[in-house]
Formats: C-alpha cells, sequence, structure tokens
C-alpha cells in the first residue's frame, strides 16, 4: 500500500518544517505532532500509514511514545522512523528493541526521508 499520510512528530519547528517539505514534495498528506502524547492521539485519531518521530522531546519521549503505539492494536502496525540526534549504537539499538523500524540520525539529507518513505511503499 503506498504511503499517503504521514505523521511527523518533533518539538523543534525547524526540523517539522524541513521535515514536512521533503514529504510534501513527496505527495504526502502531512500530519504533525510536537510530543509524544501528541503523536499518540494524533495517531489514533488519523491513522497515519507511516510516523516520522523525534526522541528527545518534552513531556513523552519517543520511545515512550514507540512502546506506546506498539500496546494498542489500532496503531501497532503503524511504522515508526526516528529521526534523532541521537548517533550511538546504543540508541539504534534501543529504538529498534522499542518497536522502530527505522533509524535518521540528525542532520539528514533529503534523501534519507525519502529513501524510508521508499522502503514503506
Amino acid at each position: 500500500m503506498p504511503i499517503r499520510k504521514v505523521l511527523v512528530v518533533d518539538d523543534s519547528p525547524t526540523d517539522l518544517a524541513n521535515i514536512k517539505g521533503i514529504l510534501g514534495e513527496a505527495g504526502c498528506v502531512i500530519v504533525t505532532a510536537t510530543n509524544g502524547q501528541d503523536a499518540i492521539e494524533k495517531a489514533m485519531e488519523e491513522k497515519p500509514d507511516l510516523i516520522f518521530m523525534d526522541i528527545i522531546m518534552p513531556d513523552m519521549d519517543g520511545y515512550a511514545a514507540c512502546r506506546s503505539l506498539g500496546n494498542q492494536a489500532e496503531t501497532k502496525n503503524i511504522p515508526v522512523i526516528f529521526v534523532t540526534s541521537k548517533s550511538q549504537k546504543a540508541d539504534r539499538l534501543w529504538a529498534q528493541m522499542q518497536g522502530g523500524k527505522g533509524f535518521i540520525t540528525k542532520p539528514y539529507v533529503a534523501d534519507a526521508i525519502t529513501d524510508q518513505l521508499k522502503a514503506f511503499l
């Protein structure tokens, strides 16, 4: 199934705008959230095909949000791609253990985002 609706979660307005621009050019419908709790609510409401999520955010981080999404029947099959400044091997492993399906390190190039998008087409 082609990716049509994408949820982008980041507390940085700049990163949110950058990813929205990249996905918009790829023809996606974009929904945004600025923290983990907001991401869970938007995912339940909007049923996106894919989620790009930051890890370090206020209130609820991306790891906790990903775990929560994975534990709910309505959202457990939505792939989560982490987009983060965390770049250690342990961060990648932990992201995978939390249910993440992909990992992009900031700063990123547009191709990193579109490659992940294509991987889930």
